[in-house]
């Protein structure tokens, strides 16, 4: 493809997308932003939500994965279904019966304001950085494949990139994001399609289910090595954490639950969207068996985060194949990134500045958008720190193993304040939240470096149990 039909056809995408802001924020205001004055179809943001649950991370990166650790990942998904279990039974009749906004302002009631405040700042370093990491590889596609050709430089990249994203979100909010996830996940889905379809006629594959069960790349459980970061029940049961933190601990997955008519059309939501999400990842992994068997077979030196974008960009497939890796590639992006800078808005002016306390609705709402500029200035500023210091390994991998320092807290302060009546110490909580973090690091690291154990992703967990204890520690006579 040529860098000028690239830049046109980004053009006519977000061209769409504006069009359906335009339509969705008429006489939008603060509740139409935070929630979507609760009238959301539950199909639509289930729907929406497996293009933000996935983004253009998953997108590059899972079919990257393959090559080094064949199909553990889907180990992980497994986990998956039951972490989101626990979200549907558990924590969204809490949110319902509660009616939040922000799901922090529950830690507020159940322990106080200090823990309150904690709970909310954990979120928004978390989704900050994942959503700048997210953005920093598609962004660094972008660059390679468009704006070099037209000299453009990377940070000018960056800013549009998060301009494009305001642009659409600035009014409509949330309400705005269910139309357009539901719109972006399609374009995802059939771009993984059309690849796998392309490069299974051009490798002449008669049967794809038998021939990707019957590769040596399908391998999926692991039960031989308890040391190893595959082994099968430390990935299973991190990603049940995971799926718990990433997805019912964060406001930018919850609002969209949050706008659904009532608990019970969430929980349909809930359930549909779980069913949905395992057989798309399943068609990840599977694309990347493909992918990688068609770089052995054509010794093309590319390796994980560059294997799926590499062959789809070379024209060796087709026109048509990079035509949709492109589109699926920016759907699935901006299908994270435009949630994320939402509830980033959302978190910090319901938990920071608390502009859901203030009687004048318009200076409420100039309030609401100086914070939506704010982030989209702070997520550019985070990407260009990235662009130096970002690690030569899968970029999923390093979200994920970031989230469990994140999202431990959390996950610990929830555990504590659902599953205990004990209440503690308030003004205590951001230490026990922020020493358990770096207690999980050392443990973490010293189990690598003299034990040979590697907890992988079973840090989050970690995290959350020595939150837990920490906060046990802290307990009073009171109970809540």
């Amino acid at each position: 493809m040529q860098p000028l039909h690239i830049l046109l056809l980004i053009l006519a995408y977000f061209g769409v997308l504006i069009l359906i802001s335009y339509i969705t924020g008429k006489s939008a205001n603060n509740q139409t932003f935070f929630k979507a004055n609760n009238s959301s179809p539950w199909y639509l943001v289930a729907f929406g939500m497996i293009g933000a649950s996935l983004s253009g991370v998953t997108f590059i990166s899972v079919p990257g994965w393959i090559e080094g650790d064949k199909m553990s990942y889907m180990q992980m998904v497994l986990g998956y279904v039951l972490g989101y279990a626990v979200i549907g039974l558990v924590l969204l009749p809490l949110y319902y019966r509660l009616n939040l906004t922000s799901i922090y302002t529950y830690l507020e009631g159940r322990f106080g304001r200090y823990s309150y405040k904690t709970g909310a700042s954990f979120f928004l370093l978390s989704r900050t950085i994942g959503a700048a990491f997210r953005l920093f590889l598609v962004a660094n596609v972008l660059q390679l494949i468009l704006f070099d050709a037209y000299g453009v430089p990377f940070w000018a990249t960056v800013a549009i990139t998060i301009l494009l994203i305001w642009l659409y979100t600035f009014k409509g909010g949330i309400k705005t994001i269910v139309w357009t996830d539901t719109l972006q996940t399609l374009f995802m889905l059939i771009a993984v399609g059309v690849c796998i379809v392309m490069i299974k006629d051009e490798m002449q594959i008669d049967n794809l289910f038998s021939y990707v069960v019957n590769n040596d790349l399908s391998k999926t459980f692991f039960f031989d090595d308890i040391k190893a970061g595959n082994y099968f029940w430390k990935q299973f049961f991190s990603g049940a954490f995971i799926s718990i933190v990433m997805t019912g601990l964060d406001q930018d997955m919850m609002q969209k639950n949050l706008t659904c008519r009532n608990l019970k059309d969430a929980q349909k939501n809930m359930f549909w969207f779980t069913i949905v999400l395992v057989i798309v990842n399943f068609f990840f992994l599977a694309l990347g068996v493909l992918l990688t068997d068609y770089a052995t077979a054509n010794e093309i030196n590319a390796h994980k985060d560059e294997l799926f974008p590499t062959i789809a960009m070379s024209g060796d497939l087709g026109i048509a194949t990079a035509l949709f890796f492109l589109l699926g590639l920016i759907a699935a992006a901006y299908s994270s990134a435009d949630s994320a800078l939402t509830s980033l808005t959302t978190s910090f002016s319901i938990d920071i500045l608390e502009i859901d306390k203030k009687d004048n609705e318009e200076e409420r709402e100039k309030t609401r958008k100086k914070i939506h500029i704010l982030f989209s200035f702070i997520l550019v500023a985070t990407i260009l720190i990235f662009k130096y210091f970002i690690a030569d390994e899968s970029v999923i991998a390093k979200i994920f193993q970031f989230a469990g320092y994140t999202y431990g807290p959390l996950l610990g302060l929830y555990a504590f304040g659902l599953f205990t009546k004990l209440n503690v110490k308030d003004k205590l909580v951001p230490i026990i939240c922020l020493i358990a973090p770096v207690l999980t690091y050392v443990i973490s690291f010293y189990s690598k470096e003299k034990m040979g154990f590697d907890f992988g992703f079973f840090v989050l967990i970690l995290n959350g149990a020595l939150t837990f204890l920490g906060l046990l520690a802290i307990k009073t006579s009171k109970n809540a």
